[in-house]
């Protein structure tokens, strides 16, 4: 423990020596990690609204021609139920449509309130057993008669999974790119600092001290950098976030129906992925520009 106390104070030590470098260096990491966690938020919502709405795969609306009669409505009743693949037909009125797009606008709801009548029309949500009898179904149900148009999400949500696999992508780049240039970036500036301290490192061996003994307050160095580094990311990429959900985000639930995902519970994944990572890149980096020094 003694040891341990020794080597991180030798550590703040040659920091404070070299503030300006140390300093550049946890800029640049901070950076890096910053546009790492708005790959990973941004894969992380789309991902979500992706699986969101795949859940609306199961589901066709069917909207209703206005001024059809009961009898007309009951019979496509009939011609939907009897068509392969569906599990449910469920009858949904204007007036609790409605009510419905009154729900989830929320404090919004009273600005439908002073419509001169209900422009929704009747409807069916159709829920059918896969995708395939979706997809039957939207091609079918147009034809019938009373049928006004259907509403089916395949188009959206094809999009959304090629655009959450683009981003999940992305981001596996993004990442190995940052940290392999992070590395260097803690490489080169504990290799400058060791040139400051060669000529003490050499005496030092000289007089009996082990590698382990004069790499530690380097590695402890760059681990420190990393920390630093992955606290102030953290922050940033939260606030950042806390900003964009908060201004468009009753606007996308109201859209979509779907909420962004917690900045606080994102914040705390990253705060430990940044702080891993962190750990990895100081210690790699340091390990890496003191090993030739130690060999001579």
């Amino acid at each position: 423990m003694r040891r341990f106390g020794y080597n991180l104070k030798q550590a703040f030590v040659q920091m404070g020596r070299n503030k300006g470098m140390y300093f550049t260096t946890i800029l640049a990491i901070t950076a890096m990690m910053l546009i790492l966690g708005l790959f990973f938020v941004a894969f992380v919502n789309v991902n979500l609204f992706t699986k969101s709405i795949e859940k609306d795969y199961n589901v066709v609306q069917v909207y209703v021609k206005e001024n059809t009669k009961a009898e007309e409505v009951k019979a496509l009743t009939e011609s939907l139920e009897n068509m392969e693949g569906v599990e449910k037909v469920e009858f949904v009125s204007k007036a609790d449509a409605l009510v419905s797009l009154k729900d989830t606008w929320g404090d919004n709801a009273y600005l439908l309130d002073n419509l001169p009548q209900n422009p929704l029309p009747d409807s069916f949500n159709v829920y059918v057993k896969d995708k395939d009898a979706a997809n039957r179904l939207a091609e079918e149900a147009p034809k019938l008669a009373g049928v006004e148009d259907i509403v089916y999400y395949r188009d959206t949500i094809e999009k959304l999974a090629q655009l959450s696999r683009f981003v999940e992508t992305g981001s596996i780049v993004a990442m190995l790119f940052l940290i392999i240039v992070s590395i260097i970036i803690v490489a080169n500036t504990i290799k400058l600092t060791v040139f400051n301290r060669e000529k003490e490192i050499g005496i030092m061996k000289y007089l009996g001290a082990t590698n382990s003994f004069v790499r530690a307050p380097f590695i402890l160095g760059g681990i420190i950098v990393g920390i630093v580094s992955a606290v102030v990311a953290t922050g940033l990429t939260h606030l950042i976030y806390s900003r964009i959900s908060g201004i468009i985000g009753e606007d996308v639930n109201r859209i979509l129906s779907i909420n962004f995902v917690p900045a606080e519970q994102l914040s705390m994944v990253l705060l430990v992925m940044f702080l891993i990572l962190g750990v990895l890149i100081g210690s790699v980096g340091s390990m890496i520009s003191i090993r030739r020094f130690l060999d001579k």
